[in-house]
């Protein structure tokens, strides 16, 4: 009982038992009450009309037992039925079955005895559906002469015997189809036990081996619809977890490959300082241009690593202030614009004078739109160009950073935004912790917004960063 599996199939069969033999029971008696008896009646009383009829045209030869013989000679009556012939008085003057002889001479006690010396048809049954024995069917019917004066009363009963053995005839079929409902119904029940039980046995199966570690193939999504949608359930649950144990992997393998380039850089500047090369001014300026730029590097990997895991504590906190647009813009987009020019890019800016006030947090503003066109620039080959326009769009502003580099498949623009995925872009070797789009696209929706992404291959590619007013 304590198994699902066992409780499906009981509920499913339990009512069977129940409802069947009880629907058997009442289509028993309700076949035996209003179809059986009523037509064994009718026909009963049909003989006795046929034989009242016969006797009425012969009716001076009426108390003669050998008349009555030779009557039953030539009817050819249903040996199951028992005749007697009676006086108009209720004696016994005649009976069909031999054990009756004792009776020969006595007066009938019938219920219906005095409704047949009226000159009235008397049909009397008694039935008891728990008590086949005691079923009896008894038709009395007066014999008339040519005046209409009852001269006589034929009586025809079944014998106990013949309807006990038609009646368990009949109930007998019926317990045998009500056996074979029941045999159907249970397998029937069977069946849909186990194709619920089974997808449910597989689900536990899979959280089982996710509990211990390992990893389930997909589940077939089988069954009932609650059942389907535990199944997708779970299948989307082992594909986040697989999902995020890439992640981890990932992140593992991009930091030590981050943290790796600066940090040999640092080493070989030290040994270099450590070696004199602090005595040329030339040198050493270099030398600390560059540990500067890699300990930036440093510092950016921090932040991003920071931001990660802020999304794992929850929603980012931002400090909101009243931000002019038109006046801000200008002045973060001025060091992107010589990264452009020193890349021979062509850099292109349209800024719209009215743009609204918005409450933002600068930083992490500066944050979104320098990661934006960081990437344009980044991958936007000497010779193209790099567009940047700002202007009212859809009950807010649209900031859009165009260029006109390699373009994003459909595939990858798919991912663009998951952390830790880094586009192939025609690059042989892949930098990045694959971090800046996802982190971007988390600071905006943060805000209120959005970040949209429009490219075709060999197109060139365009984010637009969506605010509310």
């Amino acid at each position: 009982m304590q198994s699902l599996r066992i409780r499906l199939i009981l509920t499913h069969i339990l009512p069977l038992l129940l409802t069947i033999p009880l629907m058997g029971l009442v289509l028993i008696y309700l076949l035996e009450t209003q179809f059986v008896l009523p037509n064994l009646a009718v026909n009963l009383a049909g003989d006795a009309r046929l034989l009242s009829e016969i006797s009425r045209s012969e009716f001076e030869l009426w108390g003669n037992p050998v008349f009555f013989g030779r009557m039953l000679d030539r009817v050819q009556m249903d040996p199951s039925l028992q005749v007697m012939f009676l006086a108009p008085d209720g004696t016994v003057l005649y009976s069909s079955d031999p054990a009756d002889d004792r009776f020969l001479g006595a007066r009938l006690e019938s219920p219906g005895l005095a409704q047949a010396q009226s000159g009235k048809e008397s049909l009397l049954t008694n039935y008891f559906p728990l008590r086949l024995n005691n079923t009896l069917i008894d038709v009395l019917y007066p014999v008339f002469d040519p005046t209409d004066n009852v001269v006589g009363i034929v009586r025809l009963t079944y014998q106990v015997a013949s309807l006990y053995e038609l009646f368990s005839q009949f109930r007998n079929l019926i317990a045998g189809v009500v056996i074979f409902g029941l045999l159907i119904g249970g397998l029937l029940g069977l069946a849909l036990a186990l194709n619920i039980g089974n997808p449910v046995r597989r689900v536990t199966q899979a959280i089982q081996e996710l509990a211990r570690g390992g990893w389930s193939a997909p589940l077939p999504e089988q069954g009932p619809r609650e059942v389907r949608d535990l199944t997708r359930a779970v299948n989307h649950l082992v594909e986040q977890l697989r999902s995020l144990e890439q992640s981890r992997k990932h992140l593992l393998a991009n930091l030590v490959h981050e943290l790796g380039r600066p940090l040999g850089a640092l080493r070989s500047a030290i040994h270099a300082l450590a070696g004199g090369a602090s005595r040329d001014a030339q040198l050493l300026a270099d030398l600390t241009q560059g540990m500067d730029e890699e300990t930036a590097r440093l510092q950016r990997l921090l932040e991003d690593v920071t931001h990660l895991y802020g999304q794992t504590l929850g929603r980012l906190e931002l400090s909101l202030e009243s931000l002019a647009l038109s006046e801000w813009l200008p002045r973060i987009l001025l060091p992107w614009q010589a990264a452009a020019q020193e890349k021979n890019l062509t850099w292109q800016v349209d800024i719209s004078p009215d743009l609204p006030i918005i409450q933002a947090d600068p930083a992490r503003l500066t944050q979104v739109v320098g990661n934006l066109l960081s990437n344009a620039i980044q991958y936007t080959p000497s010779g193209k160009s790099v567009w940047v326009a700002a202007a009212p769009a859809e009950g807010g502003i649209a900031i859009q950073v165009r260029d006109d580099g390699l373009g994003i498949s459909p595939e990858e623009q798919v991912k663009i935004f998951t952390p830790f995925y880094r586009g192939d872009q025609g690059r042989r070797i892949k930098q990045g912790m694959g971090l800046g789009l996802s982190i971007a696209n988390d600071l905006a929706v943060a805000h209120g917004g959005k970040i949209t992404l429009s490219s075709q291959p060999g197109q060139g590619s365009s984010f637009t960063l969506w605010l509310p007013a």
